[in-house]
């Protein structure tokens, strides 16, 4: 497996989204590559920390409106 796949199937196994086959080269892949060894370790933890951060997020209608406003000082905005 390469890192860049490693990378991506490291993402799917905290969203619960990688197959148990996945799971098993990414394991294999991260017991010979520091590197990844090293990536799986660190983005576990940022998961960890997101979840536990009680972050409130934005409701869709705010998110709309500042992207209304910001498309508008956009095509208001001339270099």
């Amino acid at each position: 497996m390469p890192c860049k796949e490693a990378s991506q199937v490291c993402d799917k196994v905290q969203y619960k989204e990688a197959s148990l086959w996945e799971k098993i080269k990414l394991n294999l892949h991260i017991v010979l590559c520091r590197g990844c060894r090293k990536h799986t370790k660190v983005n576990t933890k940022l998961s960890e920390c997101i979840k536990k951060s009680n972050v409130d997020c934005l409701d869709p209608k705010c998110k709309e409106a500042m992207k209304k406003a910001l498309d508008k000082a956009l095509k208001n905005y001339q270099p």
